[in-house]
């Protein structure tokens, strides 16, 4: 069990990494002023890398706020590009 709590948290924290790795690209994208790619890299974030870490938070039962300040912090890019 511990090897498997290990592995998750690892999994963890590379999610953690490879959003904020998106985020760097969706706001360069977005002051080179390529709002589709821009587009995708927000889906990307939303849609599989925070729902992953989501899930993986779940298994763990751990009390990790990372998630609400991803989702606050892509809202707020959303809102001051016009992305939805």
């Amino acid at each position: 069990m511990a090897k498997r709590i290990k592995r998750v948290e690892k999994g963890i924290e590379s999610l953690k990494e490879e959003i904020e790795l998106h985020f760097e690209k969706l706001e360069n994208d977005l002051k080179e002023g390529n709002l589709d790619r821009g587009r995708y890299h927000a889906k990307e974030i939303d849609k599989s890398l925070l729902k992953a870490l989501d899930i993986k938070i779940n298994i763990l039962g751990v009390e990790d706020n990372s998630l609400e300040i991803y989702r606050q912090r892509l809202a707020k890019i959303k809102e001051n590009f016009g992305l939805k």
